[in-house]
């Protein structure tokens, strides 16, 4: 039976069709949507719908389910059509008349609006923490190399002196504004849809603020509609903040699988961090960041995925919206994978020294020499000139030394300023309201 079967059976093939991976999906929403219930119910008995003696067997019912869950031991069974089935189904089957009551005020669309809420904000929490573990082994590396120096690059041509520090230091300041708009996307999760039904409130008198506290979101989805079309638009945003974040991590790999490279040979990892070829012997190669530059490139087209997906859709709950958890969980798990996977390669690097000896590079230092005869009072464009003419004459000699002194430059990397900065953003997110609120509720007596 489903949650809305009257007395005949829904067609085989159409239940196939509709029903699709929202069963394996659904798993993903065990704990959150157990949540959302013990909210609820509470709420339900502080204003008349749901009598104290039942309250109490539903929340502790409630919360050993929840604990199933964490334990592995829950399943969505066969023939139960999604999560919030399973666990009514559970409940009446334990405790009787009491389990068929929890269901009053609201809808199976504001149930999984608020279990998406919660099981997002949650993953946001876990992304920020692993991308917090990435930037301080960037920002550790980039002080450890600071002093190292190798070739900066535009069109892929050698343009101007760069260190190790440097390169490393610019990715961690990129993680900062990623992080950015990841707070962006919790602070538009964190808030509380719970109450708007079907998208059209109820005749229930309903204390939604009561749920938003319980359930420690910042505030609530006012308008019932707006809160209904909330789907999609949160995981949108949501897409974005992990698109930004990959955009990131795929321009690491990229710059890690090209200095690998041979003809580049300025890093090095462990043989057992790379991977070896059927025919050729000598080969190194740097799979898992070519593995991490395509699952990043993926997510970062997800966000044109789920416009493509709920472009058009008119206002209210359309079936279109159960297939966004199919391409948006999925893209949550390649991410954290590959941000821990980052941070694991990182945690094995090795520099070359010494990169600019060889005189190839020589050219690097053309602006270094521009630089120092302005300082001694030539005009630019005539030193520029004339810089420009012993290359071309070959009389240009380099003076292999830098001397960048401005904030954000190859002397100066601002480090402890850059910490700041993520650390500023990151005390933002008051995670340990919504932990703290979450832990109350699944307290066992």
């Amino acid at each position: 039976m489903k949650l809305w079967q009257k007395s005949n059976d829904v067609n085989k093939e159409v239940e196939r069709f509709t029903v699709g991976r929202d069963r394996e999906m659904d798993l993903y929403l065990a704990e959150a949507d157990v949540l959302g219930s013990l909210a609820h119910t509470r709420m339900l008995t502080s204003i008349g719908l749901l009598p104290q003696e039942d309250l109490e067997q539903v929340q502790s019912e409630l919360k050993k389910i929840y604990h199933e869950i964490l334990d592995g031991k829950f399943t969505i069974e066969e023939g139960v059509e999604d999560v919030h089935s399973q666990v009514e189904f559970l409940l009446t089957q334990r405790i009787g008349e009491a389990g068929k009551k929890i269901h009053s005020g609201r809808s199976r669309n504001d149930q999984v609006l608020v279990d998406l809420r919660i099981f997002l904000r949650r993953q946001l929490k876990e992304i920020v923490g692993e991308v917090q573990v990435l930037f301080e082994k960037l920002q550790q590396l980039s002080e450890k190399y600071k002093e190292v120096l190798m070739p900066g690059y535009t069109h892929l041509q050698i343009a101007m002196p760069s260190s190790f520090g440097l390169w490393l230091g610019a990715y961690a300041e990129s993680l900062v504004d990623d992080t950015q708009m990841l707070h962006a996307a919790y602070r538009i999760c964190n808030k509380n849809p719970l109450g708007s039904a079907a998208g059209y409130g109820s005749s229930f008198p309903l204390n939604r603020t009561m749920t938003t506290q319980l359930l420690g979101f910042d505030t609530l989805c006012y308008n019932v509609i707006c809160a209904q079309m909330g789907r999609g638009k949160s995981e949108r945003i949501v897409a974005q903040a992990l698109a930004s974040v990959a955009s990131t991590l795929s321009r690491l790999a990229m710059d890690n699988t090209m200095f690998l490279n041979q003809n580049f040979g300025f890093i090095s990892y462990p043989a057992e961090l790379t991977t070896g070829s059927s025919i050729m012997p000598h080969k190194k190669n740097p799979d898992v960041w070519e593995i991490m530059r395509g699952k990043c490139n993926l997510i970062q087209a997800l966000p044109n995925q789920i416009t493509m997906l709920t472009t058009n859709l008119p206002s209210g709950y359309n079936r279109d919206l159960q297939l966004l958890k199919e391409v948006l969980f999925p893209a949550i798990a390649d991410l954290r994978s590959s941000l821990h996977m980052a941070t694991y390669m990182l945690d094995n690097l090795s520099v070359k020294p010494h990169i600019l000896e060889d005189p190839k590079y020589d050219y690097l230092f053309s602006v270094e020499v521009v630089n120092h005869m302005v300082l001694q009072g030539v005009p630019f464009r005539e030193a520029y000139k004339k810089v420009g003419l012993d290359i071309e004459q070959g009389k240009f000699r380099a003076e292999k030394q830098v001397h960048h002194t401005h904030e954000g430059s190859i002397g100066n990397l601002c480090t402890a300023e850059i910490s700041g900065l993520m650390q500023q953003i990151v005390d933002q997110f008051h995670f340990e309201h919504v932990a703290q609120a979450e832990a109350e509720l699944v307290k066992m007596e």
